[in-house]
């Protein structure tokens, strides 16, 4: 039986199913030496240093989806299969960001913010609908395809770029691929961020590509152009996010991921058009269940002899 460290904690319910197969779960390990396996959220950093220092791991489990905390390398040369949950946070995530959406758009931070300190803004909060605007995606994967339905039914227009998705996928969810992600900037108001984080995306939104957002929605209405990423740190420069609000390039920035979190004072959160979220798009009592269990059944079936369908680093396995 296995010797699991669980480092960001895990669903109570899922920690028993783990036990009852057998396997000893640690909730506070002091290090990672001599376990098993380790089951990490995004706040564990698994550097190529920690990789050194547990030479009998055999399993990095990621409890959610992005892997930009683990050193994939370094797990792969150590010979340690690294997994996710890539499917058990999507609905949480897709409805953060149609909230965000809508949140401003029709300037609900704001409005809650000036009731709070006692001024009654009714005539000063005039917001735009999503309704007939472009929304565009970058990446276009399982959330953002969730998004886009949501989107569509609300009565958008979908744009993506994504240079790894086969184009069948778009043409069913009823969505225009562009080869350059500029395009997308070029035509849409509404920019939704889904794409991992790499060097290829690091920055990818920044002050050149923001300036070619039009303002003026598909429909006509001069909408403003707005940004929303639920995705990951990093692919958005937040200094440029921050200048762009300032010079009204951007009429609104809602982020749930941060380059460096937290993020402490950055300036950008004192910006009326700014609003944001601590990480919490898998914070629902829903995903975290879901997240609890899918690596609960992959860490049994692992130690049981068989490979997890959600293997990051197959090359360990040839």
């Amino acid at each position: 039986m296995a010797k699991i460290a669980v480092t960001d904690g895990m669903a109570q319910e899922a920690v028993s199913r783990l036990r009852d197969a057998g396997h000893e779960v640690d909730l506070e390990p002091v290090s990672l030496n001599g376990f098993d396996a380790v089951v990490v959220r995004s706040a564990t950093k698994m550097t190529s240093e920690a990789i050194a220092n547990a030479p009998t791991l055999r399993l990095i489990g990621r409890a959610g989806v992005g892997v930009d905390n683990i050193d994939l390398d370094a797990a792969t040369n150590a010979g340690i299969l690294v997994c996710n949950t890539p499917g058990s946070s999507t609905q949480s995530v897709v409805e953060l960001t149609i909230g965000h959406l809508l949140a401003s758009t029709r300037h609900i931070p704001t409005a809650d913010r000036d009731l709070r300190s006692g001024k009654w803004t009714k005539n000063d909060l005039k917001g735009t609908e999503l309704s007939g605007k472009r929304i565009g995606f970058i990446g276009f994967g399982r959330i953002a395809q969730g998004v886009g339905r949501v989107a569509k039914a609300i009565g958008m227009e979908l744009h993506a770029y994504d240079p790894y998705l086969p184009r069948e996928i778009a043409t069913e969810q009823d969505c225009t691929l562009h080869a350059d992600v500029n395009d997308v900037f070029r035509m849409c108001t509404h920019i939704a961020i889904h794409c991992n984080l790499s060097e290829e995306t690091r920055h990818l939104v920044n002050t050149e590509t923001l300036s070619m957002m039009p303002g003026i929605g598909a429909d006509g209405t001069l909408c403003g152009n707005h940004l929303v990423s639920c995705a990951r740190g990093g692919i958005v420069n937040e200094n440029d996010v921050l200048f762009a609000l300032e010079n009204e390039t951007l009429s609104s920035c809602a982020l749930d991921v941060f380059e460096t979190e937290p993020i402490g004072n950055h300036p950008l959160l004192q910006h009326a058009n700014f609003h944001g979220t601590p990480h919490i798009g898998a914070a629902t009592h829903e995903a975290q269940n879901r997240i609890g269990f899918e690596m609960a059944d992959l860490l049994i079936e692992y130690f049981a002899g068989g490979v997890p369908i959600s293997v990051v680093n197959r090359a360990v396995l040839e």
